[in-house]
Formats: C-alpha cells, structure tokens, sequence
C-alpha cells in the first residue's frame, strides 16, 4: 500500500505543479499585458475599455478572493 500512495503523491505532485506552471505562465503574460496598459492608448480609451478592465479585474477578484479567503470566501 505505501508504495501504491507514493505513486498517487508523486502523480498528484506532477498534477499540482503542471497547474502551477500554467497559472505562473498565464500571471506572467498578464503582468505583461498590464505593463503595457492593455494595449490602450490614452487618446483611445472609451467606456468600453473601462467595461473590459472591470470586467478583468472582477475575474481576478473571484481569484483572489478563493486563494486568500476573503469577499464570498470569508470563513
């Protein structure tokens, strides 16, 4: 039975770390993208790049708020 946890602990580890690897590669493209100024231009900017940048920053809310126990997720 040990050796048959150990598998599972060993699958379950590469499992954890493909996904951690995923998010890392997915903040790094965001912070890049926020760097930039999601790609607006001051002269261009209307509400609807508001809207779209709400819109995000609510995504990442939920996010955040699961990962750190906070809005909904409050314990």
């Amino acid at each position: 039975m040990t050796s048959r946890r150990a598998a599972s602990n060993d699958k379950a580890l590469d499992a954890f770390m493909t996904a951690k690897f995923q998010i890392d590669a997915m903040l790094e493209r965001l912070k890049a993208l926020s760097d930039d100024h999601f790609d607006a231009h001051p002269d261009e900017i209307n509400w609807g790049d508001v809207g779209t940048l709400n819109h995000y920053a609510g995504l990442l809310r939920q996010i955040t708020d699961s990962a750190f126990g906070e809005g909904e997720h409050a314990k």
